[in-house]
């Protein structure tokens, strides 16, 4: 069936159009914009990043630890963070190791329509998920780095069982 029903794409930021549209989002206010922001720095998906916890960040190490359960595909996923990832996170108020990263105002996790919100806000004809395809046309079009490196950042499994072993 996957391979006769039509797919339907998120709808995505150009790769051109990204650091304009950072520079807009870093202006914005609230915790939605900050998750927004780290989802995209992170090449995440926003479930990932709306029940990020910070027992799983380490600023020090500055990388990111998605436990197996939390993962699409049930397999830890390590993401290493980028200086302006840590800043963001650096910026935010720090709680214990199960506390939130991201909470919404009564301490649970934000909603996925609190990141689409703030794209509605800023009148962005994208989606929060749109954006790991901009990070993947950014990979291919504007990189270097194999197919490979861009599926396991964005947390894909790789191929068959053969091409994984590579």
């Amino acid at each position: 069936p996957g391979k006769i029903a039509k797919v339907k794409h998120h709808a995505a930021l150009p790769v051109g159009e990204v650091g304009v549209f950072m520079q807009r989002l870093r202006k914005q206010d609230g915790i939605g914009a900050r998750a927004l922001e780290f989802t995209i720095l992170c090449a995440s998906r926003s479930g990932e990043v709306r029940n990020a916890t910070w027992g799983e960040v380490d600023l020090d190490a500055a990388i990111w630890v998605v436990p197996a359960e939390r993962m699409k595909a049930g397999k830890e996923h390590r993401v290493p963070l980028s200086k302006a990832a840590v800043a963001l996170l650096k910026a935010l108020p720090h709680g214990k190791a199960g506390d939130l990263v991201f909470p919404a105002q009564r301490g649970k996790a934000l909603s996925d329509m609190t990141l689409s919100a703030v794209l509605r806000r800023m009148d962005v004809g994208a989606v929060p998920h749109g954006f790991r395809s901009t990070f993947r046309d950014w990979c291919s079009e504007r990189t270097n780095f194999p197919r490979e490196v861009a599926e396991m950042a964005l947390a894909h499994t790789i191929g068959d069982a053969v091409e994984a072993a590579y």
